[in-house]
């Protein structure tokens, strides 16, 4: 096994509205602002492992799920107990509810306020 050279700090989402996801993703996780560029164009949140930094992009395309032009290039999954409770709360906070639902009663499929596809999943580890 080699020796790491680092470890992860934090997962980065492009965004047109840096505030408007750190307050979803905030409420969404429990997150809280670690973070904050004085133009607010990059916002840090921490408090579940590394931080969800969001950065400000003037030319954001938010990405087309399952099928292109701009496809997803990652996504979060988010552990829950339960999905149907967990949809609705998140759905209260911004989300809605992706077309494609591959696999709706192991994990749900939703869309952020600015379009990043996520995951809430039942399937866990333990």
């Amino acid at each position: 096994m080699t020796e790491r050279v680092g470890q992860l700090a934090s997962i980065s989402l492009d965004c047109s509205d840096t505030d408007q996801l750190a307050t979803f993703y905030s409420r969404l996780l429990g997150l809280e602002e670690a973070f904050a560029t004085p133009d607010r164009g990059v916002v840090a949140l921490s408090g579940a492992g590394p931080m969800l930094t969001l950065m400000r992009v003037d030319s954001y395309a938010p990405p087309s799920w399952p099928e292109g032009p701009q496809h997803q290039q990652f996504h979060l999954d988010v552990a829950v107990s339960e999905l149907e409770p967990a949809v609705a709360s998140a759905i209260a906070l911004g989300a809605t509810e992706a077309e494609h639902q591959p696999a709706p009663n192991q994990w749900r499929v939703l869309v952020d306020p600015v379009g990043h596809p996520f995951c809430l999943t039942v399937v866990c580890p333990d």
